[in-house]
């Protein structure tokens, strides 16, 4: 279940913080509760995805991204990412997020969010990002623009460029084995 009452907490709660410049970090404060864990009693996978939103939207509204979106009737999407994990978030865990724009593209806009415990990161994940439209993706700059952003992107960082040619390479639709085309044609 989306954690809605945590989501609507961290709204509320930066709803008056400072605004953020496009490259500034928003760092955040979070526990892990029961019903985040997994059956070895540490933060569920799928649910540190889930989480990352309560980084990534509140980075969205102090950049003024949510206002953007909301006046010309945008909205995100994450279209991809890449989560790489290190370190167990156990039962009733402390930990930081910092959520962080680190550039974009032609089409995407590219997150970098970790999770923090007691200064050793946990995990990471690269977010690529969609604005969209009615009429499919809204151009990266053409966001920045209505945001008062004014130039390019900054050069992607080596390792998040090489992810993204990686990525670019992927087949599309995946390629099946045998048995599993057979399976989905039963």
């Amino acid at each position: 279940m989306y954690p809605i009452v945590r989501f609507a907490k961290e709204m509320v709660k930066y709803r008056k913080a400072p605004r953020l410049g496009p490259f500034d970090a928003h760092v955040s404060r979070h526990m892990c509760w029961p019903w985040d864990l997994d059956p070895w009693i540490e933060l569920n996978n799928g649910r540190t995805l889930t989480l990352y939103d309560l980084g990534r939207i509140p980075l969205a509204q102090r950049t003024g991204l949510v206002a953007v979106l909301r006046a010309h009737g945008w909205g995100m999407t994450v279209a991809g990412n890449s989560t790489r994990y290190r370190r167990r978030i156990k039962a009733f865990d402390r930990f930081e997020m910092v959520s962080r724009m680190v550039g974009w593209d032609h089409r995407f806009i590219y997150i970098d969010q970790s999770m923090w415990k007691r200064g050793e990161c946990c995990n990471q994940v690269l977010i690529r990002m969609a604005v969209t439209s009615d009429k499919g993706i809204v151009a990266p700059a053409d966001v920045a623009a209505a945001l008062g952003h004014s130039g390019d992107s900054p050069a992607l960082p080596a390792w998040v460029a090489a992810w993204v040619e990686a990525d670019g390479a992927r087949p599309w639709p995946p390629e099946l084995p045998e048995d599993a085309r057979r399976a989905l044609k039963a």
